[in-house]
């Protein structure tokens, strides 16, 4: 397979693009070198090509300079430095126009979360070797999206056939993902309490005209509607952007504060499928990101005061019982 060409000292190069004119050049940071070998591969069997960037600590030092269309980094335990290379790398995607791609794992996701706040970033949370190879064809899709009408047929036609490459060379990692050990935890087994129950919310923050439900009964409802995996399969009844709501009304009327990894688990889907619904609903205003004025590493998930008082008018109109709303 292709092997990953080596970047030079300052990270900067000359922008590659793929037979369509569309960008296709991935650089990729990870503390372990197997891993960036290993990511490296992939996306070059895939039709991407790669750039080694080496260990994330190289972020700290010296100029930034263009990274690459993409930016994929591997971080799944993250110390001060981490985070401070994170943050600085962030700002520099931001600015450059590039797509930042994180994967991490469940321990250090709250962490990673609160580094990341200008560059609307994709988080991966203990990918498999398919998922990394889907991430780099989404975030690409994106781009090529919004160029869509600079697009001639003959350039859609080439753009889908490497979508089409990559759905299925991503299908053949997915079968040796399985094998591989330190598989993906399960939410559901995550024991850490990942809730900032101590900490009560300014007051007035993000009030609704309507009052909300007692939250003892939504988290009746929730309760309810986990309860129905114990008699069914859980993906029936798949609704995340509903359980995250339910989540969040009833945090914000018992005045706690929610952070991305408690959402997650409250979402009952995949960390990372959890976390796209996250970015979405952020950017279309249903959530907010709230900074921790006191704690720059921490940042927590609210409803935005129209999604509090779209709340609270359902609840108000809903004249069943509320055991039955689900």
């Amino acid at each position: 397979m292709q092997q990953a060409e080596t970047m030079v000292d300052d990270f900067s190069y000359e922008t590659a693009q793929d037979a369509a004119g569309l960008p296709a050049r991935v650089a990729i940071f990870a503390d372990r070198a197997s891993v960036r070998g290993e990511i490296a591969n992939d996306l070059s069997g895939a039709g991407f090509r790669t750039l080694d960037g080496g260990d994330v600590s190289v972020l700290l030092d010296g100029p930034i300079t263009l990274l690459g269309d993409v930016v994929m980094v591997d971080c799944p335990v993250i110390d001060a430095g981490g985070m401070a290379a994170l943050a600085r790398l962030d700002m520099r995607v931001a600015r450059s126009g590039s797509q930042l791609i994180v994967s991490t794992s469940l321990d250090a996701l709250d962490d990673v979360f609160a580094a990341l706040d200008q560059s609307d970033p994709q988080i991966l949370v203990q990918p498999s070797r398919a998922e990394r190879v889907v991430a780099v064809g989404r975030v690409l899709a994106d781009v090529s999206n919004a160029r869509v009408r600079e697009m001639t047929e003959e350039d859609r036609l080439a753009l889908l056939r490497l979508s089409q490459q990559v759905d299925s060379i991503a299908q053949q990692l997915d079968k040796f993902s399985l094998s591989e050990a330190g598989a993906a935890q399960n939410l559901a087994e995550f024991k850490n309490d990942y809730r900032a129950g101590d900490e009560p919310m300014p007051l007035g923050f993000g009030a609704a005209r309507l009052p909300l439900p007692d939250p003892s009964m939504v988290r009746q409802l929730i309760a309810g509607r986990q309860a129905r995996a114990r008699f069914f399969d859980a993906e029936l009844f798949a609704d995340p952007v509903w359980d995250m709501l339910l989540d969040l009304t009833a945090a914000h009327a018992e005045h706690q504060r929610v952070c991305v990894t408690s959402l997650c688990i409250a979402a009952g889907v995949p960390a990372t499928t959890a976390l796209r619904w996250i970015k979405q609903l952020v950017d279309t205003g249903v959530f907010e990101r709230i900074a921790d004025p006191s704690d720059k590493r921490r940042a927590f998930i609210g409803l935005s005061d129209g999604s509090l008082e779209a709340m609270a008018r359902y609840f108000a109109e809903v004249e069943v019982p509320l055991a039955q709303a689900a």
